[in-house]
């Protein structure tokens, strides 16, 4: 083999062996994360509210469509910052300006004037912080709050584990996953969902005729 195509070939190999050991170290150092570590991870998720989906880009000039996620869309019109969550990281965003178009919200960042810079976070969420969150009113609550509530029967018995809240026209729905891996949606409706306890995580609901096979 000539001296140049085994130096290339030793070179490869060099290259791969660095990549692989820096995964293993990546690996290592997120196995052994430390309890203050992860206390402030979770305690940062849980100081954090979704408001809104980036559905796709609106024109060329950095606009983007936006699904409200929240309740009130409206609200998009007080608000003055949010964070965009990436995947990775989050990024601090400035609104510059809000408008509505049917059941989307239309935002532009300042600082964001061209669709190259916005198009690539298509599908990424919006969140805000507790603090700038619309403030909640008597019987309220934040969605975040309930996932993974446990939820029982009214006589105590465990039907499942809260997993999503699906929000419809007409009233919002709790997805329970069962102990066996199974689906059972919830109307949030008085007559099912009889009781919602934030401080316990505990929801009482009362299953409906048709609700479970």
């Amino acid at each position: 083999m000539p001296t140049a195509k085994k130096w290339f070939v030793g070179y490869i190999f060099i290259q791969i062996l660095a990549t692989f050991l820096i995964f293993l170290y990546n690996m290592r150092r997120i196995k052994h994360i430390n309890k203050e570590e992860k206390d402030t991870i979770v305690s940062k998720m849980e100081n954090l509210l979704r408001v809104g989906v980036i559905s796709n880009t609106h024109g060329v000039r950095g606009e983007v469509k936006v699904f409200p996620t929240t309740d009130d869309p409206k609200r998009f019109k007080k608000l003055k910052k949010v964070i965009l969550d990436t995947g990775e990281e989050y990024i601090n965003l400035e609104v510059q300006s809000v408008r509505f178009f049917k059941q989307l919200v239309i935002l532009k960042f300042k600082g964001i004037d061209n669709i190259n810079d916005i198009e690539k976070y298509k599908g990424k969420d919006l969140l805000v912080t507790r603090e700038n969150a619309v403030p909640l009113e008597e019987n309220e609550y934040f969605i975040y709050d309930i996932i993974d509530a446990e939820v029982v029967n009214e006589n105590g018995e465990p039907i499942g584990t809260l997993k999503e809240v699906l929000t419809t026209g007409a009233n919002d729905v709790y997805v329970v996953e069962t102990e066996d891996k199974k689906e059972v949606l919830l109307p949030v409706i008085d007559e099912c969902i009889l009781d919602i306890n934030i401080e316990e995580k505990k929801v009482v609901a009362k299953i409906l005729p048709g609700l479970v096979d």
